[in-house]
């Protein structure tokens, strides 16, 4: 027996440990069963470069729990340790056995998939515990070797019997962590952590029915058997070719990510590259609601199959973040902050990656089959605008696939909509303006009225759509959007052919006092007089684009800066067409009363239209009609 005290550099690593190395405890069980899954890694790669001369076999995992004994039991069937080792690996914490395994074997070990997490990974055992043997035995058939530490840097090690090859890692569990002694704690973590790791992991038994022997009765029970209880995947679809997986195996893979998710995602995305970094993964485009918010599953990220987080901001481009799926990978570095994933040069490389190829699936779907394109288009948009507004290349790229609906179901590419319109659409100036509703049913009138001009109306809905159209408006030549209730359509597409008035300028100034008065000093109804076509509506109003667009744009995070914190005044414009007969009508009623009752009547009505008149306007109105109606 050998007693000793363990090369730390401070007088006592456990403390630290327990309190700063790791934020979460629970991780403890990860960084064992990735130890213990990394020995038999390592055990699988000498057998097969002949450097072992032992049979591989089917090792596994097995997880224990002695509640009792107060003690949990993590126990592998890998490459063991010698007594030498132990000094080296567990007692000389600088030391890493993945690093020397790696340089030893460095040209064949590069695909073997070793995770390397021994040395400080193994301390974590600590957050937990008060004191942990390691039993092991080396496939170099020397004596197994007993290790134990109860959380000072003093150990003892020692002869142990143990005839099968592998190490068995025993927590003696601490009183303030007796929730890792519950078995639903433990099959959580496991499921949590070690869902898909690479070598099949026990934990416990299960019953397995079997099929009735022959000539069985019909009342007899089935026959039932014990077999070992596997809680992982080891071999999840990621980790396999796209060749070798039908459109089936994505939808399988997915209900075992997402379990609680019962809608089919619309489409995947299958991830795989080796240079300049290692990433393999599925990424998959769920139906997405406007609901920028609303986000319950997330894409998971792994390294070399172990579950790290599903927080994947700088790792994996932001308008993505709404996708769901699996990215492992290796070059991801663990346990540090945002900021310094944000700063690492292999991450940005992997965040480029994985919007290029986003854009190229995309790309691709809308070549295809832009029918089935089309219908997904109201699923999907958000994520596509979000994209174009936060990534240039992507961008760029989406110029290509990005669909802008009309109000009649037709869907157009940037390009093909300034084609179609170009000839209609085209103002005095010179500049292509394009028509947009947000809301086909509020908006109805002024649709109707743009398409009676034969012009295009879009209908883009989505809550960052104003953010999109300012960059739209800033990145194409010769081009604007206008809300089709932003002004009257002869002012929002003018042309050279303006229309003269019935009306002077002194009829019109007197008019517009009338109104005003009607109306109220402190209304926020601007009262514009226009000369319009005879059967144009009499009262028409408006809100002014730029105004509502930067209140929108406050809602959804930019845009209010210039106006401080406050919110966006509401301001509408009342404009009214001097060539209506009704207009004409109020400029020329003799009787006070009458006047004022044709005004706030026709004013109602646009209100009307515009969907403004609520509470005790409207109550008033339809007081108002039944009487005009008598």
């Amino acid at each position: 027996m050998a007693t000793g005290k363990i090369n730390v550099s401070v007088d006592n690593i456990f403390p630290l440990i327990k309190k700063f190395l790791y934020s979460d405890h629970e991780i403890f069980l990860r960084e064992l069963i990735s130890n213990a899954t990394d020995a038999t890694l390592k055990m699988k790669h000498l057998t097969t470069i002949g450097e072992a001369k032992v049979d591989y076999g089917d090792p596994i995992i097995e997880v224990k729990v002695d509640k009792e004994g107060k003690k949990l039991h993590i126990i592998d069937q890998g490459l063991g340790m010698t007594e030498e080792e132990v000094k080296k690996y567990i007692n000389e914490v600088a030391f890493s056995g993945a690093e020397e395994f790696l340089n030893k074997y460095e040209d064949s070990a590069k695909d073997s998939g070793i995770i390397g997490h021994f040395g400080l990974g193994f301390y974590s055992a600590f957050m937990v515990a008060n004191k942990v043997e390691i039993i092991t035995k080396s496939y170099k058939d020397e004596p197994a070797v007993r290790w134990s530490c109860d959380g000072s840097p003093e150990f003892v090690m020692e002869e142990a019997q143990k005839d099968t090859r592998g190490t068995e890692i025993i927590l003696h569990i601490a009183d303030d962590s007796t929730e890792f002694l519950e078995d639903g704690k433990i099959k959580s973590l496991l499921s949590k952590y070690n869902k898909f790791m690479p070598i099949p992991i026990k934990f416990g038994m299960r019953t397995e029915t079997l099929p009735k022997p022959e000539g069985a009765k019909k009342e007899d029970p089935a026959p039932t058997v014990e077999v070992d209880n596997i809680i992982n995947n080891p071999n999840p679809a990621w980790t396999k070719q796209p060749a070798d997986l039908k459109p089936e195996d994505y939808q399988s893979f997915y209900r075992e990510l997402y379990p609680m998710q019962f809608e089919e995602p619309l489409f995947h995305i299958h991830l795989n590259v080796d240079y300049p970094f290692n990433l393999t993964g599925i990424l998959y485009f769920p139906k997405l609601s406007n609901d920028l918010n609303q986000q319950k599953d997330r894409i998971q990220l792994y390294q070399n199959q172990v579950f790290v987080t599903d927080n994947v901001e700088g790792i994996v481009p932001e308008f993505l973040t709404m996708l769901r799926g699996v990215i492992d990978s290796p070059d991801i570095p663990l346990n540090v902050s945002r900021s310094y994933l944000q700063a690492d040069g292999a991450v940005k490389k992997i965040s480029s990656y994985i919007t290029r190829k986003v854009a190229d699936k995309l790309n691709s779907l809308f070549k295809n089959n832009r029918e089935e394109f089309e219908a997904k288009w109201n699923d999907i948009k958000i994520v596509i605008e979000y994209g174009m507004l936060s990534e240039d290349k992507f961008f760029d790229k989406a110029d290509k696939f990005a669909l802008y609906p009309t109000v009649d179901g037709s869907y157009f590419t940037f390009e093909e909509l300034q084609e179609k319109i170009k000839a209609t659409q085209t103002d005095k100036d010179g500049k292509t303006v394009i028509l947009y509703a947000s809301d086909k049913e509020a908006q109805h009138s002024y649709i109707e009225t743009a398409k009676a001009k034969g012009y295009e109306v879009l209908l883009l809905d989505s809550p960052i759509i104003g953010h999109l159209i300012q960059k739209l408006e800033s990145s194409k030549e010769n081009i604007s959007f206008a809300r089709v209730d932003a002004d009257h359509i002869d002012k929002l597409i003018q042309k050279e052919d303006t229309q003269i008035s019935k009306m002077s300028d002194e009829e019109k100034e007197t008019l517009k006092t009338e109104l005003e008065k009607v109306i109220g000093e402190k209304s926020n109804y601007t009262v514009q007089l226009e000369a319009m076509d005879s059967d144009a509506s009499p009262f028409t109003i408006t809100e002014p684009e730029f105004m509502r667009r930067m209140k929108e744009m406050q809602q959804t995070g930019g845009g209010g800066g210039m106006f401080g914190m406050g919110a966006m005044p509401e301001m509408y414009n009342l404009i009214v067409n001097t060539n209506n007969e009704l207009v004409g009508e109020i400029l020329n009623t003799k009787t006070a009363k009458k006047k004022e009752r044709l005004i706030n009547q026709s004013l109602d009505l646009a209100k009307l239209s515009k969907g403004l008149l609520k509470g005790k306007d409207l109550t008033e109105f339809i007081k108002r009609s039944y009487e005009m109606v008598k």
